[in-house]
């Protein structure tokens, strides 16, 4: 049997009623705060993905890179010990 210890905590209207929106049905705080702390720990690469779009300097970074590469020579290394 596993024994659930409770803790007060205080919150700002405005936290509780974000906290409150993340609320469905009949789930407690607690899983909702559970679910929301799990959900940060599996972050995704492709939660990144569009994050540029919207920066019109990212424009002339990305050509500015290319033009970077297109400017180095290929070479050869010698990995051999």
């Amino acid at each position: 049997m596993r024994i659930h210890m409770v803790k007060v905590i205080s919150l700002s209207n405005e936290a509780y009623t974000k906290l409150k929106s993340k609320k469905i049905g009949d789930k407690s705080f607690s899983e909702v705060v559970i679910e929301l702390i799990d959900k940060e720990k599996r972050k995704s690469i492709l939660d990144l993905a569009g994050v540029w779009k919207d920066m019109p300097e990212m424009d002339k970074i990305f050509k500015d890179i290319l033009n970077e590469r297109h400017k180095s020579k290929d070479r050869r290394i010698d990995l051999r010990w």
